[in-house]
């Protein structure tokens, strides 16, 4: 049955004045929308500016025949995928590197003694190396004079025009420039898709994994790509001693993002990609801290 929604609502202006309607009836596509949704919609639909409280009043859902295209709060959002790992207390990234930890500092309990009754608050505490979970490379991990990432704009790794290149771990490990041809790569972010990310935390994912060929970061270097990401182990073969990926695309301000995840959700073109670290110079100094989600409830 379909479902539309009868209600009230109040909007009111920050430099003045009210709008108030009673009795509205909208088409929606669930069962249910929230008071913030359906405010929402109603003010991107009446194109409204300087709206501050709303009020939803006497909402009610039934069931009623669509009038026109029923509102999708999803299809109305921008859809934001993450492609990072989650970062849990002990979780290893590389072999040999310690893991990370994550516990409270301050614990609700411990903080009881210093508010009073009812109020209560958590600190957290995050030790780890940088090469921990989903990262971003710049140019000073590979070169002592290369910026590091206090020096790197926002602009080099935010809202960049992305593009997806699918090559399945199931038909080769080396990603070659023929693998990069034919695709409209120039000014963007390059995102690898092998699908070697369902292997990620076990043994499996460390050894023999997927890679850019020396060749194929040439290729990128000369078509002018921002930045290229990769949802596997190293961006390089790790087989051996050298990293000539880095080496190429570092040395030509090209960022790097190594153990991605997710990349399957992403369509192939028309989207854009955000790696937005903390801007700290001190952590800078030690190539990037990745600190988008902390798993805390891991610790216990």
């Amino acid at each position: 049955m379909q479902k539309r929604v009868k209600f009230d609502f109040e909007l009111y202006f920050t430099n003045g004045g009210s709008l108030k309607g009673e009795d509205f009836r909208l088409d929606i596509a669930g069962d249910d929308i929230s008071d913030r949704e359906l405010a929402d919609y109603i003010i991107a639909d009446l194109r409204l500016l300087m709206v501050g409280q709303t009020r939803i009043l006497n909402k009610v859902i039934i069931d009623e025949p669509h009038k026109r295209k029923p509102i999708d709060v999803k299809g109305d959002r921008n859809l934001l995928i993450d492609l990072s790992h989650t970062i849990e207390d002990g979780l290893i990234t590389y072999k040999g590197l310690p893991a990370p930890i994550i516990c409270d500092y301050l614990s609700r309990e411990n903080s009881r003694q210093f508010y009073e009754a009812g109020t209560e608050f958590q600190i957290g505490k995050i030790e780890m190396v940088t090469n921990t979970g989903t990262y971003l490379d710049c140019p000073f991990h590979r070169f002592p004079d290369g910026h590091d990432l206090a020096e790197v704009g926002l602009e080099a790794f935010t809202d960049l025009e992305g593009i997806v290149i699918r090559v399945p771990h199931t038909e080769t490990l080396a990603v070659t420039p023929a693998h990069l041809q034919q695709h409209e790569i120039r000014n963007r972010a390059v995102l690898i898709h092998t699908g070697w990310d369902a292997h990620w935390n076990t043994d499996l994912y460390y050894t023999n994994h997927p890679y850019v060929t020396a060749e194929a970061a040439d290729y990128l270097r000369d078509c002018g790509v921002k930045l290229v990401g990769i949802d596997s182990h190293n961006i390089d073969d790790t087989r051996g001693k050298s990293r000539p990926v880095h080496t190429t695309l570092l040395g030509n301000n090209i960022l790097i993002v190594e153990h991605l995840c997710n990349l399957s959700a992403l369509p192939d073109e028309s989207f854009t990609f955000s790696a937005i670290p903390q801007n700290s110079k001190a952590w800078a100094r030690f190539r990037y801290v990745p600190t988008r989600r902390f798993d805390q409830r891991s610790t216990g």
